[in-house]
């Protein structure tokens, strides 16, 4: 029995070796690999700080340190069409692991230089009817992420003005027609007005020199409410809108929290900083060797409802206590 055991401690010794050897070089390369991340947004990055706060703060919770195990590099093209072009081809010749993209305009542009390189979308309104993916459930593609498909959003915006100011019969719509997605929002908006007999008129803002007489269209129009379309132009340009919109002493629905938390009326809709979140968890998977095209796209599952009472002192408007107690935050 010693002689067994003997032999079999000489045995144990070249065995484990051979086995570490074979395991060594495996672990230093998964330790020593960076992955390497691009994020890329058409609004400017003050704009959406929140937002990609959000996501950073997700790949930390999942394992991920910048600068050490993930490096990303941030473009902002602050509403410039050819700005974000550039930034989107430059993103795509450095041939990175995966390339996050915070919106439609992102997202299309980044789509029309690489069918290589997987694309991650935090956010996008129809991916299938925009031709970026075949379906949610099977993309297809090199693509894949996060949609805000919500058509009953409009329905309850118009359901909120309507508990506020029970009167109102005219509706005053501002959006950018350049904007993937902004027909869709037009329509569903149409739809919902008609369940309230509500005329509309809509504005279309291309531009920052818009936004002025925009808000005198609205009161030529004489309109009892506002309701703005999501458009990274309103987001990055949110102080514009929200001096001409407390100006205009009329209700406001904002399609971002940012523009309400810096003094617009109210917000009611997808919370953007949840999908952000979720977009980091699509990185990880991309980054562990899952492919986008297998990687079903994801719905909104978290929507908030958010009210500026400083703003509503203002315009010298009163929130139904009904309307508070639904709001997931108030601005005192």
């Amino acid at each position: 029995m010693r002689g067994v055991s003997r032999q079999w401690s000489v045995l144990s010794i070249p065995l484990c070796a051979i086995f570490f050897a074979l395991c060594a070089p495996i672990h230093a390369e998964q330790s020593t690999k960076v992955a390497r991340v691009g994020f890329l947004s058409a609004a400017s990055a003050v704009s959406v700080a929140a937002r990609v706060e959000a996501f950073r703060q997700a790949l930390r919770q999942i394992g991920y340190i910048e600068g050490k195990t993930v490096t990303i590099d941030y473009r902002y093209a602050d509403d410039n069409i050819d700005r974000i072009r550039a930034l989107a081809a430059d993103l795509v010749r450095r041939n990175l692991d995966v390339i996050v993209t915070g919106g439609p305009t992102a997202t299309r542009l980044v789509k029309e230089t690489t069918s290589v390189i997987p694309i991650v979308m935090a956010q996008d309104t129809d991916p299938v009817k925009a031709g970026f993916i075949k379906s949610l459930a099977r993309p297809g593609s090199n693509e894949t992420g996060l949609a805000t498909l919500s058509p009953e959003i409009s329905g309850k915006q118009l359901e909120l003005l309507k508990e506020i100011l029970p009167k109102f019969s005219r509706l005053s719509v501002l959006g950018s027609s350049t904007t993937p997605g902004n027909a869709q929002a037009l329509n569903e908006t149409e739809r919902a007005a008609v369940g309230f007999r509500l005329e509309i008129q809509y504005h279309d803002v291309l531009s920052p020199k818009d936004i002025g007489p925009a808000f005198q269209a609205v009161a030529n129009y004489r309109a009892d409410a506002i309701l703005a379309l999501p458009s990274p132009l309103f987001t990055t340009h949110r102080k514009q809108l929200i001096d001409l919109g407390i100006k205009s002493r009329l209700p406001a629905v904002y399609a971002r929290s940012e523009i309400v938390e810096e003094g617009g009326l109210m917000t009611y809709g997808v919370s953007f900083t949840d999908l952000f979140r979720r977009a980091a968890i699509y990185v990880d998977k991309i980054l562990r060797g899952a492919k986008p095209a297998d990687l079903p796209v994801e719905q909104p599952t978290k929507f908030e409802l958010l009210i500026n009472l400083k703003t509503a002192k203002q315009i010298g408007l009163t929130i139904p206590p009904n309307v508070l107690a639904r709001a997931d935050r108030v601005i005192r």
